[in-house]
């Protein structure tokens, strides 16, 4: 009964709550009990807060219940999230007693629109990868094989809404750390466009890639969650002040006569080939609904990864100087040397990186003079084995974090909004995503495609079957 519950999406947990079938509280316990249970695997969460959450539940009025969509549904962030009287790790030995005084502007909507934080979730160390692998806390799992990776750096954000601890959480994005980990797990990824969601009490990584991220079951549910969090605050510089839209009523929309690019350069070059099958027939069905399917040529990326990690890791370097001095010692060795590599990366490397990704802004928001939203797939790869290093594609060697995140990190450097969903599965039993991108803060849009394709029925997948 509780598997019934624990996989629900948001909009049919409301329903079950509206129906008086169950309670807030009620709800709080499933999730607290296979937290219980499966966080032993699963390495989702580092800190659950069920207690808290208990309370939160028994404090909700029936107006209260009626405030959102999220409103009375338990919900997980990132610990890199600042939730008041929590601690903020960053998956790191350095934060060990960062206790937050107040809260994430994400987290702050999400309160009072009085849905329930259920707890912290686990991450690669201060966000430096997309495997996830953490030596402190553990490495995250794929719900789908246990001896698979769930991606990152949002790892735990994915594994605790894909082995149904929650039904939603929040993560960051800074190459495709939502995205990717989303599409190996079955999930809807949402990076929104740069400045849209306010960065504020969040743990910073890289200040010119950063974004805040969604990750839900569904596509409405994804839709409900931006409306919640999105918004401007004048403290964060990247903060853009505009209306936040109706998301959800886009939804259901007719796709006809929408343009969809398909690029001839980079997205679609070696990827398993399962996963360009599954594309295929996504975009088989965008045109059978009377969307056009547009060739697009992308700037070139043979220096793509190059300027993003140009870019990284002197920020990552700037954030973490007076940590390093005081704390250095309590580095993993994954971000140590990260952050070694920052210390070699002169200024004017720095400075025409920064110029690249201007020209990389430009350049692909001209695209959409063409198009209406983007296609590519989510990944190139499902997801791996843990401990993989490299993976080797058309005779081509690939570092594992390079290859989950190859068709992600370029959007993060242009800030256009970006969504991964599932659409199918590998004969490994493994979930294959897509990815759709749109116009600066044209979200509703990416949605109303997506929507589209999550109603055909056409690509659905089945929920993971776990062992215990």
């Amino acid at each position: 009964m509780t598997d019934n519950i624990a996989f629900k999406d948001v909009k049919g947990l409301k329903e079950l709550i509206s129906s008086g079938e169950i309670t807030p509280a009620e709800l709080v316990d499933v999730f607290a009990e296979r937290i219980d249970r499966y966080n032993g695997i699963s390495k989702a969460f580092i800190t659950p807060t069920p207690e808290d959450a208990k309370k939160q539940a028994a404090d909700l009025s029936r107006d209260d219940l009626s405030a959102s969509p999220f409103a009375g549904i338990p919900y997980a962030s990132k610990d890199l999230f600042d939730v008041k009287g929590v601690l903020t790790s960053a998956g790191s030995k350095v934060f060990h007693d960062r206790v937050a005084s107040s809260d994430a502007f994400a987290i702050s909507k999400l309160r009072n629109a009085h849905a329930i934080s259920l707890g912290k979730t686990n991450l690669h160390e201060f966000a430096y990868g997309a495997t996830g692998e953490n030596e402190v806390y553990g490495t995250c799992v794929n719900a789908y094989d246990t001896t698979r990776l769930a991606g990152g750096s949002s790892s735990g954000s994915a594994a605790a809404v894909a082995f149904g601890l929650v039904p939603a959480a929040l993560g960051t994005d800074t190459g495709g750390s939502v995205r990717a980990p989303a599409a190996l797990n079955g999930l809807v990824g949402l990076k929104p466009t740069i400045g849209r969601v306010p960065t504020t009490g969040v743990v910073p990584y890289c200040w010119t890639l950063d974004h805040v991220g969604l990750m839900t079951r569904t596509i409405e549910d994804c839709a409900d969650l931006l409306g919640i969090v999105a918004g401007y605050d004048s403290s964060d510089s990247a903060s853009v002040n505009r209306p936040v839209e109706d998301y959800t009523s886009a939804l259901g929309q007719d796709i006809a006569g929408l343009r969809v690019g398909i690029p001839r350069n980079f997205y679609y070059d070696r990827a398993d080939d399962e996963i360009l099958a599954e594309l295929e027939r996504v975009k088989e069905f965008l045109a059978s609904a009377g969307a056009v399917l547009v060739p697009v040529t992308f700037p070139d990326m043979e220096h793509s990864r190059t300027v993003s990690l140009t870019v990284q890791m002197p920020e990552a370097l700037s954030a973490h100087s007076a940590y390093v001095q005081e704390r250095g010692e309590l580095y993993g060795t994954d971000f140590r040397a990260g952050l070694a590599l920052g210390q070699c990366i002169l200024a004017e490397h720095y400075v025409k990186a920064k110029r690249f990704v201007e020209v990389y802004r430009q350049e692909t928001n001209k695209l959409f003079d063409e198009v209406d939203v983007i296609l590519t797939p989510a990944t190139p790869e499902i997801a791996q084995k843990l401990g993989t290093v490299k993976v080797t594609r058309n005779g081509v060697s690939e570092a594992i974090g390079n290859a989950i995140t190859r068709y992600t990190t370029f959007f993060n450097m242009t800030g256009h909004p970006a969504l991964t969903m599932p659409c199918g599965m590998h004969s490994e039993g493994l979930p294959i995503g897509l990815q759709l991108v749109g116009r600066y803060f044209d979200e509703r849009t990416i949605l109303q495609t997506a929507y589209a394709i999550e109603r055909s029925g056409r690509f659905s997948i089945p929920l993971p079957r776990l062992a215990v």
